[in-house]
């Protein structure tokens, strides 16, 4: 048997020189291998340098396509950090680009990544670009609202954002600024995600329920379930996410009924959501599509969807039991009242 040393020497990404990987950019007549995309992650100082005096030489197409690249293999990949590279690539001359690193940056929780987004938010030509920057700082007000974050730096993303959505901008950036104030704990958003639910505008009301799912809060119940059975598919997606997300079992016999959706992204929702949720008879019936899918892929997903409601069961038990022991400290606590009292009787 023969091995292929050269083969096996790209199944590690740092035996590749980064001056190869500019090289591969640049050739216009071969494709960018994907083995090159795991070099662009944890960029050094040095290889910034390279890659700022090389990456606009590259066609915009190819541009576009390593950035897509790499959104794809960071969702699946956790292993990797294409930050420094999309810090940089946020400056590219193309919108498509911009918003493509933006998308990319979403993942990542540093801090310093805010300052980067409200610049974009503030000063980008391009109304997609500002929108991703709007749609990035929600994970920046979750990590406000769990005190991650120091409340100044909060109250500054949800004033800009609060700013943006009470502007003239494109309704695109304005909903996915809504979207994030989702996350926010501040009394007038509820009244912002009720005058979009209510606004009879299908972006608006797919974003009301976007915020809705963020919010942490079942008074959105009858909204959630009423858009189940929207006749709009982007309305009834974000519906059925937000139901899982907050919980909703109430949702569960509608949910259930969905799992027979045409469009294979809702009933991929559906089923996750049904995980989130739980119940009496959801692991057979998540079992049984598990062994009657033929699709690869789909099977992986419910495997995944398993896992996640043995999480969520385990979680509900934990809380049970808690809320048992509760009851039993109390239980406790007035016995030891009833003892003390007979001490002093005696």
């Amino acid at each position: 048997m023969t091995i292929n040393h050269r083969s096996n020497e790209y199944q590690n990404p740092s035996s590749i020189s980064f001056q190869e990987v500019l090289e591969a950019m640049l050739n216009e007549s071969k494709p960018f291998h994907p083995r090159y995309l795991y070099r662009l992650s944890d960029l050094e100082s040095d290889e910034l340098a390279q890659l700022e005096g090389a990456w606009m030489q590259v066609q915009t197409r190819r541009r576009q396509a390593i950035l897509e690249d790499i959104e794809t293999l960071g969702e699946t990949n956790y292993t990797l950090s294409f930050e420094e590279f999309c810090r940089f690539t946020t400056q590219d001359s193309d919108p498509h680009v911009r918003e493509l690193s933006v998308r990319v940056l979403w993942e990542y929780e540093n801090p310093r990544l805010i300052p980067l987004y409200l610049d974009l938010l503030s000063n980008d030509l391009s109304p997609d670009v500002r929108a991703a920057a709007a749609a990035a700082l929600g994970r920046h007000v979750y990590l406000g609202e769990t005190e991650d974050l120091p409340q100044k730096t909060l109250d500054e993303i949800v004033d800009r954002l609060l700013q943006v959505y009470r502007s003239s901008e494109p309704q695109v950036v304005r909903c996915r600024a809504l979207e994030s104030l989702g996350f926010s704990s501040r009394k007038e958003i509820a009244n912002l995600i009720e005058t979009a639910y209510h606004s009879g505008n299908q972006e608006w009301i797919a974003s009301s329920l976007v915020a809705m799912s963020r919010s942490a809060q079942n008074q959105w119940e009858p909204h959630i379930i009423e858009m189940l059975t929207s006749d709009v598919d982007d309305i009834r997606f974000e519906a059925v996410r937000a139901a899982g997300e907050l919980e909703l079992v109430k949702a569960r016999p509608l949910l259930l009924e969905m799992l027979d959706e045409p469009d294979s992204e809702i009933r991929m929702a559906v089923i996750w959501s049904l995980s989130q949720i739980g119940g009496e008879g959801v692991e057979d019936i998540l079992i049984n599509l598990y062994e009657e899918t033929e699709d690869e892929e789909e099977a992986e997903f419910i495997d995944a969807a398993l896992d996640n409601l043995s999480f969520t069961e385990g979680m509900q038990l934990y809380s049970l039991f808690e809320y048992s022991s509760d009851e039993n400290d109390e239980d406790d606590e007035d016995w030891e009242k009833f003892y003390d009292l007979d001490e002093d009787d005696e």
